[in-house]
Parts: structure tokens; sequence; C-alpha cells
């Protein structure tokens, strides 16, 4: 499974505030807990330690806040588009404006840094970065992110 099939159109949030990335992580952590049906504070609690290792920023305008969350269930992930670029403490110093966050069940430990692999190479495509900035619907982000990681074609 692929991240065009963990980022269904449900997924995905245009145009959201956020005006710190405490508040970014915040907002992220509630919609994960309604999806998940998990408490809000773990998730959030999660994400926050994770951040304490070092920004999960990866430059160019884009994060990746992701954890590993106890126990099993399912993966989650969720695309947001900023209203406003925010700090994220990027090491480009650039502010953030994409944001996909990566929720993992401890149990399924396999699925994970394949998962978060997938997501960088779908994120570093300065073509789908500007799509993805200029989406003017769900649908629309989602099939930038399904075309970001098709596999290339192997012809000549």
């Amino acid at each position: 499974m692929g991240i065009s099939d963990r980022i269904p159109t449900a997924n995905i949030v245009l145009d959201l505030k956020a005006g710190s990335k405490r508040s970014l992580l915040q907002t992220l952590a509630a919609e994960a807990a309604q999806r998940l049906g998990r408490p809000e504070a773990e998730i959030l609690g999660a994400l926050e330690d994770r951040e304490a290792l070092g920004s999960t920023a990866l430059g160019r305008g884009v994060a990746l806040p992701h954890a590993r969350l106890p126990g099993d269930g399912r993966p989650i992930m969720l695309f947001a588009r900023l209203q406003r670029p925010i700090d994220y403490e990027a090491r480009d110093d650039e502010p953030v404006d994409l944001v996909v966050l990566v929720l993992w069940p401890e149990a399924e430990a396999d699925g994970f840094l394949p998962a978060l692999s997938e997501t960088c190479r779908a994120l570093r495509e300065p073509q789908a970065l500007r799509q993805l900035r200029s989406a003017g619907s769900a649908e629309e982000a989602a099939s930038v992110l399904n075309r970001a990681v098709e596999p290339e074609d192997d012809a000549p």
C-alpha cells in the first residue's frame, strides 16, 4: 500500500490555519485522533517527542511530522496545505506550507520506514510541490500525490 492509498481525499486539508509549529501539531493531532479514535493528547505527545529529537522539516517548505503509536491499529497519513507558511525550524530556514503527517502503530513496524521514504520521494519534485501549492481541491491534491509516486517507466 503506497502513499496514494494512505492519503485518501478525506485526509487532505487545504488552507489549514496554523500560526505556529505547536498549533499545527495540535490541529493535526486533533484531526488524527478523530480518525483513529485515539486520545488527542497521546498523538500530540508522540509528535512533540519526535520533534524534540530534531525538526521533521524536509526543506523547500515541506514538513513530515511522524510518530510511532503504541499498540496496534491502522496507520494514518494526512496531507495539509497551510493557509500561511510557518516557521518550522527547517535547516534551509524556509517556512513550511506543505505538511504530511504519518502516524504508525508500533505493532506494524515493517511498513513505517518505507512509507516515510516513499513520502519523501513524492515530495522532492519541484513540479509536484508547485502543483500541491496551487491545487484548487482535495481531489486535485490527491491526483498530484498519486502522480508523484507512480513508478517511472523503464521504456526507452
